[in-house]
């Protein structure tokens, strides 16, 4: 790569920067105080009426199987009108849990609920136009009024879905895979639970070309190979996640889609950090959401913004979006944009949020064939420690490469659905640690572009890089490191660096 230096780069200005921190502030101030117009985000008020699943024949023992007990009690709630579905402590293994509107599943502390690893207990169900998936372990499509409550815990049995890469192993981990049963991939590379999983994804290239209609049977073979998200509510209003803890996920683990009014408060997300695509949360083309006080471990992306299907040009499927004093540790990145852009995202606000040991701090990923508009994005407060790779990362030749494969195998040429980044402010940002301080990619037909950075302080191994980026605006960046030059650019044009 060639590098060029900006006329406005020759030095870097200001290392005294001053750290304000945040006093603690209710969801209602946040959104009050929002730097776009923030709507009001309605939560759901349920009746009082109050149905235990032990009333329904739930046994808490971890042996039983609960599934219809379960399904009795929310179909009995939801005939009353709804109300409270309650879980009291135990162990309630079960099947998946399929919610109804108008009902709050209230998980008490001590409760423990979980998913059973028996891949028969899942359904396949309709996903489009000749295609299936299995179905989510809690699961809700066009519901009004609907909440997950409670201070217990709901595990997702990952382990018997999930490959797992060695490279991502200890050595005491591999063996203990490799001998609790599956297969391992002919390289040696990937573990994978079943012969069904490794060779899933095969069959259904197969089957795409052998059949022109295809029903849920045909699908059958490949089930553990179509791993479920765990947490799914689909085009629901009104939605309420306040208090559990969410772990061990097969797939992402909470992933709202296509919803309007959604909070996620108190929360805890804990995939470890090798569970292969273990997401913590992926807002999902959604409208006026709030993640509050919120704590994430992932496998994958920490808490991520996703937005596809936009058909209106110039609408953003995912927008007004507040998340505040979030914890991020251990996954790909802290708060992160992408991959899936082209649904088009507007008006996001991050702030007082801590990401510790996150591959990436702030994580803004797209690539051709997947991208769109996003734009009004407010980030500040954000106070990052021991960050692997990059503290902020604008990347739009994203390559999200599956288990057993590589980069060159999924490397796409597909040029449309241009991915345009602009309108970014990024202000008090402070970084104790990382490879690389801030590196910016875009298109050369469509450079990331009007992006303001004010007031941070990032120590790191390397400093400042772009390529193909337009209209960079840096004042009172301080970027602490030894490796010289700090700032590289290729292809770039109007990078200012004041104060």
């Amino acid at each position: 790569m060639k590098y060029v230096k900006c006329f406005f780069l020759s030095f870097v200005v200001v290392f005294a920067n001053t750290v304000v921190f945040a006093q603690e502030r209710s969801i209602e101030e946040y959104i009050q105080s929002a730097p776009f117009k923030m709507p009001s985000v309605n939560i759901p008020v349920f009746a009082k009426k109050v149905f235990s699943i032990v009333s329904y024949g739930a046994i808490g023992d971890g042996q039983a199987l609960n599934t219809k007990a379960f399904a009795n009690t929310i179909d009995a709630c939801a005939a009353a009108g709804g109300g409270e579905v309650v879980v009291p402590p135990g162990i309630w293994l079960t099947g998946p849990i399929e919610l109804k509107s108008n009902i709050n599943f209230h998980i008490e502390r001590g409760a423990l609920v979980l998913f059973t690893p028996d891949k028969t207990q899942y359904p396949l169900i309709e996903s489009g136009k000749n295609s299936f998936l299995v179905m989510s372990p809690i699961y809700g499509a066009n519901l009004e009024n609907v909440g997950i409550t409670g201070e217990g815990i709901f595990d997702g049995s990952g382990e018997a879905w999930r490959p797992l890469k060695k490279m991502k192993a200890t050595e005491a981990q591999w063996k203990k895979f490799v001998s609790s049963g599956g297969v391992v991939s002919k390289d040696g590379s990937v573990w994978w639970p079943s012969k069904e999983a490794m060779e899933g994804e095969a069959y259904l290239k197969k089957l795409k070309k052998e059949k022109a209609i295809v029903t849920a049977d045909d699908f059958l073979p490949a089930r553990d190979f179509l791993r479920p998200k765990m947490v799914v509510l689909s085009n629901c209003k009104n939605v309420l996640l306040d208090g559990p803890t969410f772990k061990n996920s097969p797939n992402f683990v909470i992933n709202p889609q296509k919803c309007t009014n959604l909070t996620i408060r108190n929360v805890q997300v804990n995939n470890e950090w090798w569970a292969q695509n273990g997401d913590g949360i992926d807002i999902s083309a959604c409208k006026n959401v709030v993640i509050y006080k919120t704590t994430v471990k992932a496998g994958d992306d920490g808490i991520c913004m996703k937005s596809s299907g936009g058909k209106e040009l110039g609408k953003a499927e995912l927008e007004n979006i507040l998340i505040a004093d979030c914890i991020v540790y251990q996954a790909h990145g802290g708060f992160v944009i992408g991959s899936n852009t082209d649904g088009g995202m507007n008006n996001i606000w991050v702030t007082n949020c801590n990401f510790i040991g996150t591959d990436v701090g702030i994580r803004v990923k797209s690539n051709s064939g997947r991208g769109g508009l996003v734009h009004n994005i407010f980030i500040n407060k954000i106070y990052m420690h021991d960050i692997v790779n990059e503290a902020i990362l604008f990347d739009t030749y994203y390559e999200d490469v599956q288990a057993g494969k590589s980069a060159a195998e999924v490397k796409t040429t597909v040029k449309n659905k241009i991915p345009e980044f602009t309108d970014f402010h990024i202000r008090n940002v402070y970084c104790n640690g990382a490879k690389q301080a801030i590196a910016i990619t875009g298109l050369p037909e469509m450079p990331v572009h009007h992006i303001y950075f004010d007031n941070l302080v990032i120590s790191a191994d390397k400093g400042f890089e772009s390529k193909d980026a337009a209209d960079i605006d840096l004042k009172k960046v301080s970027i602490i490191t030894k490796q010289q030059p700090v700032f590289i650019t290729n292809g770039c044009k109007n990078i200012n660096v004041h104060d």
